[in-house]
């Protein structure tokens, strides 16, 4: 869950008290604009994505207006934009006008769990505006500190004294910073950033730092992030209709995580542990219909809920249901078994029996009543399986899937059809 932006980033800072520029939304008028552009000089324009995308400006995803024309054009220009960056590919819905900060300085700032130091971290550098990965190590800090304590201002003292950053702009950001690690703390984050952070002068000549971009990751399975009351849909910016599906169910306790890898996979694997899913991912390749995390002791009715949403979507195109996972410590193997084995039955009574092979690697507590209530239920559905047990090596199992999968493409899937009745066509 990723948010970029100054929309929503200007009204969440101001939970923290640190200072924003003026910033008008998509709604904004005319007249808002052109008395925006009469305060501070110029406006820049940047479109709206939802979720978690970067290097809009590199990509020339900003505009600068320093009239209402030039302001109107540009928000032509980027209301509907596309962006892509890497493997990402997002399409703005908006733009937002934000007011021109002059300053001489600007400032890097991000706080994130790092699990080098296996402790919250400060990263900081007064090289602001730029990639920080540009920049050489002595002109950046990285300062773990201490969870229970939190952000102090020493710590950000004695980074910027180190950095030999100029000393006009240590006062300042020494107030303001150590603000931002209750927004950190209390509302779930796992990430925040901003960039740049520039100091503005006032009449006096003293400076405040204002931040003109923001970025954060929250934790979904931390609650606090709730508090913020953010919109529902801001987090599913490009998913698909299943994956939507799937992140209603998704709760505290028990997982969903879920991510289309190939619409046109033929091995679907539900699978349980972020470990196994690593593996599964990489070792099926474009195999894979999906990747998944349902671990975290899913009740009876979630899990069969997103047994359900998942056989929907995509056990039509399926040669393999492959339910794999880890030694569980915690989840009843027998009540997500038999939830998954209750919506498999469901799936085939209501759009009837197709050809499927099932395998299953697990382990875990009540390992040997699951497993027995999928045998029961394939045996009623007449659908070939393969359990293995905690004993067996994973990446063995993932193979034997995969031979599976190899067998039911050249052949095996129409001698199946042929042996339930439903005949070459299926």
């Amino acid at each position: 869950m990723n948010l970029t932006g100054m929309l929503h980033g200007a009204r969440l800072l101001q939970l923290a008290g640190f200072p924003t520029p003026e910033i008008l939304g998509p709604d904004a008028s005319d007249s808002q604009i052109k008395a925006l552009l009469a305060r501070h000089g110029q406006v820049f324009v940047k479109p709206v994505f939802k979720g978690g995308v970067g290097k809009k400006g590199k990509a020339g995803l900003v505009g600068r207006a320093k009239d209402l024309q030039t302001a109107l054009a540009e928000k032509e220009r980027l209301y509907f934009c596309e962006h892509h960056h890497g493997n990402q590919h997002a399409k703005s819905n908006g733009v937002t006008f934000e007011a021109g900060v002059p300053a001489e300085h600007e400032v890097y700032f991000s706080l994130s769990d790092n699990t080098r130091y296996r402790a919250p971290t400060m990263t900081l550098t007064h090289h602001g505006g730029v990639d920080i990965e540009e920049l050489a190590k002595d002109q950046v800090a990285v300062v773990p500190f201490n969870p229970l304590t939190g952000l102090k201002a020493f710590v950000v003292a004695n980074a910027l004294s180190e950095l030999n950053a100029p000393k006009q702009i240590i006062s300042p950001l020494v107030q303001h910073l150590p603000n931002l690690w209750d927004l950190f703390h209390d509302y779930g984050m796992t990430t925040l950033e901003l960039n740049p952070i520039r100091l503005r002068p006032d009449s006096r000549g003293r400076l405040t730092p204002v931040a003109c971009d923001f970025k954060c990751g929250f934790d979904r399975d931390d609650p606090r992030w709730q508090r913020l009351n953010l919109p529902a849909d801001l987090f599913t910016a490009d998913s698909s209709d299943f994956e939507q599906e799937i992140n209603t169910l998704r709760t505290y306790q028990g997982q969903s995580d879920v991510y289309v890898i190939n619409p046109k996979g033929t091995i679907l694997a539900p699978t349980f542990g972020g470990g196994a899913n690593s593996l599964v991912t990489e070792m099926l390749g474009d195999d894979a219909i999906i990747s998944s995390d349902f671990g975290g002791n899913p009740p009876y009715e979630k899990m069969k809920s997103v047994a359900a949403i998942c056989f929907k979507h995509w056990l039509k195109q399926s040669n393999v249901l492959f339910i794999i996972g880890g030694k569980s410590n915690n989840t009843d193997i027998f009540e997500t078994f038999r939830a998954m084995a209750d919506a498999l039955r469901e799936h085939f009574g209501k759009h009837g029996a197709q050809p499927l092979y099932v395998v299953v690697g697990r382990g875990g507590p009540n390992l040997v009543r699951g497993m027995a209530v999928l045998r029961d239920t394939c045996e009623a559905l007449g659908l070939p399986y393969r359990f293995f047990g905690f004993d067996s090596a994973m990446s063995e199992v993932v193979d034997y899937a995969r031979r599976v999968d190899g067998w039911m493409k050249d052949g095996g899937r129409a001698q199946l059809a042929q042996r339930l009745g439903l005949g070459l066509a299926a």
